[in-house]
């Protein structure tokens, strides 16, 4: 499992019921379900992560999260959760609002384009960057919004809702030590536990 994956198993509470959205190919509900009881579903759009979900057992399904949640009830899931793709959403903070309305709790996971890596390819190659997390060119990425950490806990505020947890990690050991220091600058992925 990826390392914001192994945060989020430790955020989540045995017997629980959890909506992952955007859950890929199911390894994070997989491993819930296996270890903790969780009861889950995941929302993925892509053909080959609802078959691997589908392989894994994993229930799933297909929906364009861009179209909303309406299809949920308000407090339908302990926890929700959504890794690595908030920045792909045409309105992030409507798919925040109703994250949080259908979840108790809401995990979201998002890469840090305010990385020392990232500034640094715009201070000194004036190119948009790209690195082994950001690894697409501008015209073909999936990441429409860019934001910093400092720019999701100041959305959050002007939604009233809590960060009551958070964890800023990164692959490379250089970082790792410095992403505790100044994570704005120098963690690669943020995980948020968010509440209203």
């Amino acid at each position: 499992m990826r390392i914001d994956q192994r945060i989020i198993d430790q955020w989540i509470q045995p017997n629980s019921r959890v909506l992952d959205l955007g859950c890929g190919d199911g390894t994070l509900l997989r491993y819930l379900a296996d270890n903790k009881n969780v009861h889950g579903y995941g929302l993925e759009i892509s053909a080959e992560g609802i078959q691997a979900c589908v392989e894994k057992g994993v229930n799933v399904i297909e929906q364009n999260l861009d179209e909303g949640l309406s299809n949920f009830d308000d407090d339908s899931f302990d926890t929700v959760v959504m890794s690595q793709t908030l920045q792909t959403m045409r309105r992030p903070k409507n798919m925040l609002a109703e994250m949080t309305r259908i979840g108790r709790e809401c995990i979201v996971t998002i890469p840090n384009f305010g990385h020392w890596r990232a500034r640094l390819q715009l201070l000194f190659k004036g190119r948009m960057p790209v690195s082994d997390l950001l690894p697409y060119q501008w015209y073909d990425t999936p990441n429409i919004h860019f934001c910093t950490f400092r720019d999701f806990e100041i959305l959050c505020r002007e939604m009233n809702l809590k960060v009551v947890d958070k964890a800023m990690v990164t692959e490379k050991s250089l970082g790792k030590g410095l992403s505790q220091w100044h994570p704005n600058l120098f963690a690669e992925t943020g995980i948020f536990r968010v509440r209203k």
